[in-house]
């Protein structure tokens, strides 16, 4: 019966070893992935993301909860400080910080010509009602008679009160677009 005992300590012992194993190899992958810089954002349907990839370029800035710098930042140790001089120049911050910079530059670009778009655009149309106002305006003044057809496609002469609602349109599109 003793070499059955010597067998299953042998057993025990191996399964330890092997435990042993996985849990070192467990708590070195959970170390080096602490101190793998990290992002996290929030994106637009306010799910929170973590990685070591910078987030996408259609995450606003306000919405980098995390940067990589913020969490490589750690309290330097006796052996780091030895080996550092006062000489050395302060480490450059990472690329990747360039790279959002870049991104953020560019979106601002962006939004600041399609607003200046939308601005051309609305003036150029303020432009032309004003013109085809002012155009109403001065037939209506000139005293012809002016018809239009009507729902039914029935053609109708204007009368005075017809001209003076008209003209009062006119006015008011001349006075809000012309400017």
């Amino acid at each position: 019966m003793g070499t059955v005992q010597g067998v299953r300590r042998h057993r025990l012992t191996s399964r330890g070893w092997l435990l042993g194993v996985c849990v070192t190899a467990f708590v070195t992958s959970a170390a080096q992935a602490q101190t793998q810089p990290q992002w996290k954002w929030r994106d637009d349907k306010g799910q929170v993301h973590v990685s070591d990839l910078p987030p996408p370029r259609d995450v606003p800035e306000k919405d980098v909860l995390q940067h990589p710098d913020a969490t490589a930042r750690r309290a330097p140790t006796a052996a780091s400080a030895a080996a550092t001089t006062p000489s050395v120049a302060p480490v450059a911050r990472p690329t990747v910080d360039a790279e959002l910079e870049k991104r953020r530059k560019a979106s601002e670009q962006e939004k600041a010509a399609k607003t200046k778009s939308d601005d051309d655009k609305l003036d150029a149309q303020r432009r032309e009602n004003c013109s085809r106002a002012r155009a109403h305006a001065a037939a209506l003044d000139s005293g012809q008679r002016i018809a239009r057809i009507n729902d039914k496609g029935e053609r109708e002469v204007l009368d005075d009160r017809g001209r003076a609602d008209e003209m009062r349109r006119a006015r008011e599109v001349i006075a809000s677009d012309c400017r």
